[in-house]
C-alpha cells in the first residue's frame, strides 16, 4: 500500500465516523509564545482544549506537519542514527472536543488498524496508565477494561507517568494516555524475548505507533491538577511508522516516504545506501549521512514553504541548524564539497505536493534558499578548516582546549563533531569537558535571558470575550475577565489582562500590538505596553494591576501610534500590488513588519530591484494615495469566495472558513490588521532601502505619514545646509561635481609629490640598514601615508636582499605600523610579518595583520610608535 493511499484511508475512515477533515496547520507557529514549531497534532487545537474558543465541529481529523528539534521534544541528534526518529514528520490524528471519549477512541483505533489496514493483532500491544501515587492519580481502569474486552490481558502493559500521562507543557490540559505498540521482529526473535518486555525500551522494531490521549485535567502553575469542565480525545499516530508497518519493512527509511529521496542522494553523490549496516561501520556512516539528509531536507523545505527562512535567531536559527547538520554530514561522509541538497527539492515536491500543495507553489523559493545556504556554509567550513589548522599549530601538547573549540563553534559556526573528527585524524584530542563547560555557560545565559514564569489565570468574570472591537472603536468600557502575573528575566514583573472586549489590536500579520492606557474609576491610569494573541486570547500587558479590578474600566488606544501603524499597513498592501504589477506576478509576500515608525516588506524576486524599478514602485503607490481610494472591507466573507474574487492569501498563514478581506481599488488581500479609511490618509510613501535577505528573497523598508514628513524636512534642511556651504550657488550639483573634479586633480598631484618624496627617502634609507645575523634590518619612523609606505617597502625589497623592515608613521592623530620581510626569510627564518605587527600593535593600542611577507597595524596611540620600533629588533635574535 502506497503512503498516499495510507494517508487517505486514515482520513476517510474518520470522515465516516462524522469527523471533519481539516488542513494541516503551518509548521511554524505564529501566536503561541510557548512554541516555535508545531510539535504535536494537538497544537492547532489548544484554544479548544483551553476553552478559549468553541469548535465548529466537535469531531475533526487531519494529518499535521510536525517538527521536533527544540525544547522538551528534541529528536535532532537521534535522527539518522536509528530507523524511526525524525525532525519533520506527519502526525495522523482524530479529535473529540467534549464529544466522544475513551470507548469510541479505543474501538475505532483497533478497528482501523486491524480491520481496515489489516494489521496482525498478534503483533500489537497496548499500554494503560498505571496511576501515580505522588499525585493521587488512580490507574486508568476504564481504559484497561475497554482494552481487556478487545485484546488478551497479557498484551496490556501498565505504563508509568513518563510514558502514559501526556502533558502539553508545564501548565495546561493533560491526562492519561493509552498507547498502541507494534512488534516487527522476526518469529525467531520473538521466541527469545517477549515483545511485552521491549515496549518503551527504545527497541528499533518494537515501537509506539499510536497514542490515544484522554484530556481530563488541567495542570496549574503550582503543579496541582484540577478536572477539566469537558473531556477531550487527542490522538496521534506517526504516519512514517504506520507506513513501515503496512509496507512490511523494518525501517521508516525503507518506506516510499523516504526511498525516492535516498535513491536521488545516492545518484547525486555517487554513494551507496546500506540499510543493514551499523552506524559504527564505514559504510554505516555513509548510510547515516544519507538518512540525515533525506530527513532534514523535508524539515527545511516544509519550514521555508510555511514562511520561515533560515536566519541567526529564533525559529530561523533552528532551521539553519538543521540544514547545516545535513550539509556537514554530506561534507564529512559523502565527500560533497559542492551544494547538492537543493537538488532534492524536485523529488520531494513530486512525492508530497498532492497532500501538501504549498511545496509545489513554493518550489523555486525553497530550492534557491537551500542552495544559497549550502554555498554559504561550505565557505564557512573551508574557513573553519584554516582556523582549526592555526589552532593545532599553536597547541602545546596533543590536546586542543575546549575553549578554543567552542570559539570556533560559536563564532564561526564550525561543527564540534567535525572538529573532533579532524583532530583525531591528526593525532590530537579535544578537551570535550572544557567545550561542554563553555556550551553550558552559553545555554545558561540564553535560558536566563528568556526565562519566564507565569502564574495561574485568576478568573473574575465567567463567559467568553466579545474579542476585538478595535476596527470600529479606539475606546471601550471593559471589564477584566481574567488576569495573571508573569515574571521574566527580560521584562521583569508584568501582568497579563483579558477583557470582555477590547479595542487594542493584538500583534499579528506582521503588525505590532497596540499600546494605550486604562482609565480607572478612582482616577488612576494604567498603561498598556503591548497587546498579543495567545491561543485565541487577546492579552494586554501592564506593569501594574488596576486597583479596582472588578470595576468597569475605560480602555483607550494610543491614537497616534495606531494611525501610523494603519498607514504603514495599508502601504504594504499597495506596495505588494505595485511589485506584482512592475516586477511580475511571481512576487509573493514572504514576511512583513509594520509598526508606527516604518514598514518592512519581504518578497520573492530573483534579482536586485533596480533604482528605476524602485522609483516605479514609489510612483505607483503614491498614485494610489493621490487617488484617495476608500477602504472596502468584508469581515465575514467565505475563504473560497474571497480567493475567487482575487484576494491574495499568504502561505504559512492559517485561515478559517470565513475571513476578512481588505480592498483598496485593485488591491485585495486577506488581512486581519488595521488600515486607513482612505489611501489619502497615508500622505506619502517613501522607500528607504532595498536589500537581499536570502536567495530569491528581497526586502524593502519604507516610511509613510509623519515619518515621511519628517524625512523630507530633514532632507530639505540638509539641502539648504549644503547650499550654504557652497555659498548659496544656484546649482549645488554642478558645484559639487566641480569640487570633485578639482579634488581628483589635486589628489593626483599629491600622489606624484609623495612618490618623489618616497624616491628621495629611499636613497637616504638604503644607507641606514644594519646587518644582524645575515639579515638587513631597518626600523624607522617616516612621514608617509599607508600607500606610500607600501610602495617604499616593496621598492627597497626589490633592490636589497634579505631585508626585515618595520616602518612607523603618524597620520590624523593615529598610529600606523608596517612590516616587510623578504619572502626567502619568511620560509628560512620562519618569521611572519602578520604576527610581528600584531604583537608590536600593542604599543600603539591597536592591531592588524596581513600576509607573511607584508602586514600593517593601526592604533590610537602615536606616542607608542618609537617603543614599537625599538622592540622590532627582538625578532632577529
Amino acid at each position: 500500500m502506497k503512503s498516499q493511499e495510507i494517508r487517505n484511508q486514515f482520513l476517510e475512515f474518520f470522515k465516516s465516523k462524522k469527523h471533519d477533515i481539516v488542513s494541516s496547520a503551518p509548521m511554524v507557529i505564529k501566536d503561541d509564545p510557548t512554541l516555535m514549531f508545531t510539535n504535536a497534532g494537538m497544537n492547532q487545537f489548544k484554544e479548544f482544549f483551553l476553552g478559549n474558543s468553541i469548535p465548529k465541529n466537535n469531531r475533526v481529523t487531519d494529518t499535521q506537519k510536525c517538527l521536533r528539534v527544540s525544547g522538551k521534544h528534541n529528536d535532532l541528534e537521534e535522527v539518522g542514527m536509528d530507523t524511526y526518529h525524525h525532525t519533520m514528520f506527519e502526525m495522523l490524528g482524530n479529535w473529540s472536543f467534549g464529544d466522544y471519549f475513551k470507548k469510541e477512541a479505543i474501538h475505532w483505533a483497533w478497528e482501523l488498524l486491524t480491520e481496515v489496514y489489516g494489521v496482525d493483532k498478534d503483533i500489537l500491544y497496548v499500554s494503560v496508565f498505571e496511576g501515580a501515587k505522588d499525585e493521587n492519580l488512580e490507574m486508568d481502569k476504564e481504559a484497561y477494561d475497554l482494552w481487556k474486552a478487545i485484546v488478551p490481558e497479557d498484551r496490556i502493559i501498565m505504563g508509568n507517568k513518563k510514558d502514559n500521562f501526556w502533558e502539553m507543557g508545564d501548565q495546561g490540559p493533560c491526562g492519561p494516555c493509552s498507547e498502541i505498540h507494534v512488534d516487527l521482529r522476526s518469529e525467531e526473535e520473538k521466541t527469545k524475548k517477549s515483545g511485552k518486555d521491549l515496549v518503551n525500551q527504545d527497541h528499533p522494531l518494537v515501537v509506539e505507533i499510536w497514542n490515544l490521549v484522554f484530556m481530563q485535567f488541567n495542570r496549574k502553575a503550582n503543579g496541582s491538577l484540577e478536572k477539566l469542565p469537558a473531556q477531550h480525545v487527542d490522538t496521534g499516530m506517526g504516519f512514517e511508522r504506520l507506513c513501515m508497518v503496512l509496507q512490511g519493512v523494518k525501517s521508516n527509511y525503507d518506506t516510499d516516504v523516504f526511498t525516492p529521496l535516498i535513491r536521488e542522494i545516492e545518484t547525486i553523490t555517487n554513494s551507496t545506501y546500506n540499510k543493514n549496516s551499523l552506524p559504527t561501520n564505514p559504510d554505516g556512516k555513509v548510510s547515516v549521512a544519507i538518512r540525515v539528509i533525506a530527513d532534514h531536507v523535508r524539515a527545511v523545505s516544509f519550514s521555508i514553504a510555511d514562511g520561515q527562512l533560515p536566519s541567526n535567531t529564533g525559529a530561523g536559527y533552528v532551521i539553519r541548524r538543521i540544514l547545516r547538520r545535513a550539509i556537514r554530514y554530506g561534507f564529512t561522509f559523502l565527500d560533497t564539497k559542492e551544494p547538492f541538497i537543493y537538488k532534492l527539492v524536485e523529488t520531494l515536491t513530486k512525492q508530497m505536493s498532492i497532500a501538501f500543495p504549498e511545496l509545489k507553489a513554493q518550489k523555486a523559493i525553497i530550492t534557491n534558499v537551500i542552495k544559497e545556504e549550502e554555498q554559504s556554509f561550505l565557505r564557512t567550513l573551508d574557513q573553519g578548516l584554516v582556523l582549526l589548522e592555526n589552532i593545532i599549530k599553536n597547541t602545546q601538547g596533543n590536546t586542543v582546549s575546549g575553549e578554543k573549540a567552542f570559539e570556533l563553534y560559536d563564532t564561526f559556526g564550525f561543527p564540534i563533531d567535525l572538529t573532533a573528527l579532524i583532530l583525531g585524524e591528526q593525532g590530537y584530542e579535544l578537551d570535550e569537558k572544557g567545550f561542554e563547560i563553555q556550551l553550558q555557560k552559553q545555554k545558561d545565559r540564553s535560558r536566563a535571558a528568556s526565562q519566564v514564569s507565569a502564574g495561574d489565570w485568576k478568573v473574575l468574570k465567567e463567559g467568553s470575550s466579545e474579542g476585538f472591537v478595535g476596527y470600529d472603536h479606539l475606546t471601550a468600557d471593559v471589564k477584566i475577565m481574567q488576569y495573571r502575573k508573569v515574571d521574566s528575566k527580560k521584562d521583569g514583573e508584568l501582568y497579563q489582562l483579558v477583557f470582555d472586549k477590547t479595542p487594542f489590536y493584538p500583534e499579528g500579520g506582521g503588525q505590532v500590538g497596540d499600546k494605550g492606557y486604562l482609565e480607572v474609576p478612582n482616577g488612576d491610569v494604567v498603561y498598556i505596553i503591548d497587546t498579543k494573541k495567545e491561543n485565541n486570547l487577546i492579552i494586554h500587558f501592564t506593569k501594574n494591576l488596576p486597583k479596582q479590578i472588578n470595576e468597569t474600566l475605560k480602555a483607550v488606544v494610543d491614537l497616534k501610534q495606531r494611525s501610523r501603524s494603519a498607514s504603514n499597513h495599508t502601504a504594504t498592501h499597495l506596495m505588494h500590488q505595485a511589485l506584482r504589477t512592475i516586477l511580475g506576478t511571481h512576487v509573493e509576500q514572504k514576511g512583513s513588519m509594520v509598526h508606527s515608525g516604518s514598514l518592512r516588506f519581504d518578497f520573492s524576486h530573483f534579482a536586485k530591484v533596480s533604482p528605476e524599478e524602485l522609483k516605479e514602485v514609489e510612483d505607483f503607490v503614491n498614485a494610489r494615495i493621490q487617488e484617495q481610494l476608500p477602504l472596502e472591507e468584508q469581515r465575514n466573507i467565505s475563504y473560497n469566495q474571497a480567493v475567487a474574487e482575487g484576494a491574495i492569501a499568504l502561505f504559512g498563514e492559517k485561515y478559517g472558513d470565513t475571513v476578512r478581506a481588505i480592498r483598496f481599488g485593485e488591491s485585495m488581500e486577506l488581512c486581519g490588521g488595521t488600515h486607513v479609511r482612505n489611501t489619502g490618509d497615508i500622505w506619502h510613501f517613501k522607500i528607504i532601502s532595498e536589500s537581499a535577505i536570502a536567495a530569491g528573497i528581497r526586502r524593502i523598508e519604507a516610511i509613510t505619514y509623519d515619518a515621511a514628513k519628517e524625512y523630507f524636512t530633514v532632507q530639505s534642511e540638509a539641502y539648504n545646509n549644503v547650499k550654504a556651504v557652497l555659498k548659496n550657488v544656484n546649482d549645488p550639483v554642478k558645484a559639487i561635481t566641480s569640487l570633485q573634479e578639482e579634488n581628483t586633480h589635486l589628489k593626483k598631484q599629491i600622489e606624484a609629490l609623495l612618490k618623489d618624496k618616497a624616491k628621495n627617502l629611499k636613497g637616504e634609507l638604503k644607507s641606514e640598514f644594519q646587518e644582524i645575523n645575515g639579515i638587513n634590518f631597518l626600523a624607522k619612523k617616516v612621514d608617509l601615508d599607508a600607500a606610500g609606505i607600501k610602495d617604499l617597502s616593496f621598492e627597497i625589497g626589490g633592490e636589497i636582499d634579505n631585508v626585515f623592515i618595520v616602518f612607523g608613521a603618524e597620520q590624523n592623530e593615529k598610529a600606523l605600523l608596517s612590516c616587510y620581510i623578504s619572502k626567502n626569510l619568511v620560509e628560512a627564518k620562519k618569521i611572519n610579518a602578520g604576527q610581528v605587527v600584531r604583537e608590536l600593535g600593542k604599543y600603539i593600542q591597536g592591531g592588524g595583520g596581513g600576509q607573511p611577507f607584508f602586514a600593517t597595524a593601526g592604533g590610537k596611540n602615536p606616542k607608542g610608535i618609537e617603543e614599537a620600533l625599538e622592540n622590532a629588533k627582538q625578532y632577529l635574535k
